[in-house]
């Protein structure tokens, strides 16, 4: 799905950052949009914001804990990770080195999309990414994004009177043990993959985030404009 009109994004490129450091920085985006959304709907200063975040490792649930107990995060903390229950949608996932985390926190209604033809984009946006890279990338029954029967990007997100948060997080270079004490996203069965191990090189955070921007532009019609930290 292609969005025609340009839509002006702040873009914030975070680099290392902890999780719930880079979520308050996504609370305070959406209380500002929010607020420009009632004040000046016709004619915004602009339409959203997109953070680009990799955090130290993590694993987060969403608002289906789909028991997630005590026991099992401090079983997860144990392997030097973080564990977080967050208010996205979706099951349990992984964050962490060499994830590329991107977080759109934008006005659904200035790009002209609800909920279901939101996550479409997010997933369109992946599949060129991939494409760009000679990978066929696709997406099933599944929330997210599959290269040969593996997860290489998963989704999650939440929206609150048309605003965005949360969002999604594509594996670059990530040591994938990681996935291997959860059931990622809740799904069983499946694997999970990465640019790197599909093409068999190091692929790096910071090559993939051009392209990743060029991709989110062309699909969500979003042109961006640094913010100044």
């Amino acid at each position: 799905m292609m969005v025609k009109k340009p839509r002006k994004v702040i873009l914030h490129e975070l680099g290392r950052l902890g999780y719930m450091e880079s979520f308050a920085k996504q609370q305070s985006a959406e209380k500002a949009l929010k607020e420009i959304t009632q004040d000046k709907e016709d004619n915004p200063p602009y339409h959203g914001s997109l953070f680009l975040v990799e955090h130290n490792p993590i694993y987060t649930t969403g608002v289906r804990e789909h028991g997630y107990d005590e026991k099992f995060a401090e079983r997860l903390k144990g392997l030097n990770a973080e564990f977080y229950k967050s208010n996205r949608g979706g099951l349990i996932t992984f964050h962490g080195p060499g994830q590329l985390v991107a977080y759109p926190i934008i006005y659904l209604k200035y790009f002209n999309l609800n909920v279901g033809t939101y996550v479409d984009c997010l997933e369109s946006t992946i599949i060129k990414l991939c494409e760009l890279y000679g990978l066929k990338a696709y997406t099933c029954e599944h929330t997210g994004v599959w290269v040969n029967d593996s997860k290489i990007c998963a989704l999650g997100v939440r929206c609150s009177k048309f605003v965005t948060t949360h969002g999604l997080a594509l594996n670059c270079n990530t040591d994938l043990n990681w996935f291997s004490h959860i059931v990622p996203c809740g799904i069983g069965g499946k694997g999970v993959t990465s640019l790197s191990k599909e093409l068999g090189r190091n692929v790096t955070i910071q090559e993939v985030t051009p392209l990743f921007l060029k991709c989110f532009g062309e699909v969500f019609g979003a042109e961006f404009e640094t913010a100044k930290e």
